[in-house]
């Protein structure tokens, strides 16, 4: 899961990037609200943590035009307003939840595992299954048939990506984008290493499962009837 932190406070952001990477999310921080805007516009953030009170452009206008265009990205606003008038305007706009500072860690935590599951999406410290398969974020396991083999942290990042994608073709710039930033230098080959990988173990595993190329498109993970 890839979280974009919209934060004005430096050291806040960077704490809060340090936390949810330990928790085994991908994060991006950038710290005034035309950043958070052109970096939310590219749809390949999973969640926003999004401040209110930002330079340049609020949270609220932020929110406002995401929803405007159509992106339904899960936002949990972050703000110093406590206010009750507040939490209401901000939920109005199209928040899916509202966390006044201070906050606890793991409130926030609690916070975000709750908006990806409205949105329909697995959180890290669950299992993620597709087919006969069976991927563990936090310790890098991928199992099968009572069957265990240990990820590599880019193999997991990828496998995990095609599996919440829901059987969804996905892209090598979408892959690129998610598991190694937007503003990355890595090329197309890269992912084509990382597949092959990914291929081999589980064929390794004699798993039911199958990652097909649509040439020219990008990459689907399919069940493979016996």
């Amino acid at each position: 899961m890839r979280i974009l932190i919209v934060e004005d406070e430096v050291h806040l952001a960077e704490a809060l990037t340090q936390i949810l990477k330990k928790h085994h999310y991908s994060v991006d921080a950038v710290h005034d609200g035309q950043s958070g805007l052109d970096n939310a516009l590219s749809g390949i953030y999973d969640l926003l943590l999004l401040d209110i009170m930002l330079p340049e452009m609020d949270g609220i206008t932020i929110l406002k035009t995401l929803r405007a265009k159509g992106i339904s990205t899960p936002v949990i606003l972050l703000t110093a307003k406590g206010e009750i008038s507040d939490k209401i305007a901000g939920l109005d706009y199209g928040a899916d939840d509202y966390v006044a500072k201070p906050f606890s860690t793991e409130e926030l935590l609690a916070r975000i595992r709750a908006a990806l599951r409205r949105k329909g999406e697995v959180v890290p410290e669950d299992a993620l299954k597709f087919g006969d398969i069976e991927l563990h974020t936090g310790n890098l396991k991928l199992t099968c048939k009572g069957k265990e083999l240990k990820l590599i942290l880019k193999e997991s990042e990828l496998l995990e990506l095609l599996m919440t994608r829901k059987q969804a073709v996905t892209s090598k710039e979408q892959i690129i984008e998610k598991l190694w930033g937007f503003d990355s230098e890595v090329e197309h080959n890269n992912v084509e290493v990382y597949i092959s990988f990914l291929r081999k173990k589980l064929t390794f595993l004699h798993a039911a499962v199958r990652i097909s190329t649509l040439r020219g498109v990008g990459y689907v993970l399919e069940e493979v009837s016996s």
